[in-house]
């Protein structure tokens, strides 16, 4: 039976309409906008001068945990479109919730905002940068890429459109109008999160037994995959001898992952591909579940800031 899931995969497709698609987009916008009403430029500013923590965070999400994906896909060999979707997965951001996660975790909720925020930014480049390269070094997903014919100037713009343009938004309400800023952060970060999960949950309602036939073929690699990510950003960040409290930041920014923006990159340009999309819903279900557990037992140890 697994066997026969795993050859039926590359040919599903999970149905997403084009009403929900602009939902979720912005639903996305909002998160993010959320978030950057935590930021000024004064932040920017203050990590450009003392930039070693911030930079060891985003070679770890861009450069790293892309890295090792491929070599897991070398290993594990997965068919096309499950490796593709672990690829795009970890090209993508770090993940809206990890604020909230590195905060539970008593980690440097600061760096954990202005990673995210980068990286959002950085993400406009990086992220089809990403894709295209190690999609294209595995054969049977540089198949994929040349069937799909994905331009990675409309994943840009998308990306643009979606976070960027939300996090300058928030930055500029934050700097120019703070009060105001103060007031929506708490209340409007909370319920966004819970209007993302809620409709995410809804918009696979329609795709749910199909979910459920191949979550099982793909389950094992992302929670691998996931584990990975977490324990790249902890290795890394203690290898270059930064804190407690910043490796805590890195390690839950490297493995909670913005599969939000997955899901709009797989429906937007790979058609819902069912292997990539269910790959990517699994994940964005796993690592709120594994990034709260790991919060749990990081936050049994109280840690002063920068120690």
């Amino acid at each position: 039976m697994g066997d026969t899931k795993l050859a039926e995969i590359d040919a599903v497709v999970l149905n997403f309409s084009p009403a929900s698609m602009m939902v979720l987009n912005a639903i996305l916008g909002i998160v993010m906008f959320s978030i950057a009403l935590e930021l000024r430029t004064s932040d920017f500013q203050r990590l450009a001068k003392s930039p070693k923590t911030l930079l060891t965070g985003l070679f770890s999400q861009f450069v790293l945990l892309p890295a090792l994906t491929f070599g897991l896909v070398l290993a594990t060999q997965p068919k096309p479109s499950i490796a593709l979707g672990l690829m795009l997965v970890a090209a993508c951001p770090g993940g809206n919730i990890s604020n909230f996660i590195t905060h539970r975790a008593g980690g440097n909720s600061a760096l954990s905002v202005s990673m995210t925020a980068c990286a959002t930014v950085l993400a406009i480049f990086l992220t089809p940068l990403n894709i295209a390269f190690w999609g294209s070094l595995y054969g049977p997903t540089r198949e994929i890429l040349r069937a799909t014919s994905i331009d990675p100037v409309s994943v840009a713009i998308t990306v643009g459109c979606m976070l960027v343009l939300p996090l300058v938004l928030g930055i500029y309400l934050n700097t120019k109008q703070h009060a105001i800023a103060e007031r929506l952060r708490g209340p409007l970060q909370y319920l966004s999160m819970g209007i993302f999960i809620t409709f995410v949950v809804l918009a696979l309602a329609s795709n749910w037994a199909l979910f459920l036939q191949y979550a099982s073929a793909v389950a094992a690699l992302v929670l691998l995959h996931n584990a990975m990510a977490l324990g790249a950003g902890y290795t890394l960040a203690s290898m270059m001898g930064l804190s407690a409290f910043d490796r805590r930041a890195i390690t839950i920014e490297t493995g909670i992952q913005n599969s939000g923006l997955g899901l709009v990159l797989i429906f937007g340009f790979f058609d819902g591909l069912g292997g990539m999309a269910v790959v990517a819903a699994f994940w964005g279900m796993w690592h709120i579940i594994a990034g709260m557990s790991l919060a749990a037992v990081m936050a049994r140890t109280k840690l002063v800031p920068h120690t």
